[in-house]
């Protein structure tokens, strides 16, 4: 399984799309569901935030630069990405 929003480079019938991968696609305009979103937050808010980057190569250079300080912390990973309405109800 592929977990992937609805953007167009992932609906296009262009995608060529392994037999072996079933992809889910979460509802249009639904960001919430889609714990990726949460992970791009936590980069804008501990690096890439309140930054004037001299050119695109600079923006990209960041950003790699902080994919790998957070790939650095899995535990960071796995509770970044946990939505606390995702455990209404649950006992811990």
């Amino acid at each position: 399984m592929l977990l992937m929003d609805r953007a167009g480079w992932h609906t296009t019938e262009k995608l060529d799309m392994p037999r072996n991968i079933t992809p889910i696609l979460l509802p249009s305009r639904a960001p919430e569901l889609n714990p990726v979103e949460n992970v791009w937050q936590y980069l804008r808010q501990n690096w890439l935030s309140n930054h004037v980057f001299e050119n695109y190569d600079a923006i990209i250079d960041a950003a790699c630069d902080a994919w790998r300080k957070l790939i650095a912390q899995p535990s960071t990973i796995f509770s970044v990405g946990m939505r606390d309405w995702a455990h209404i109800g649950q006992s811990s």
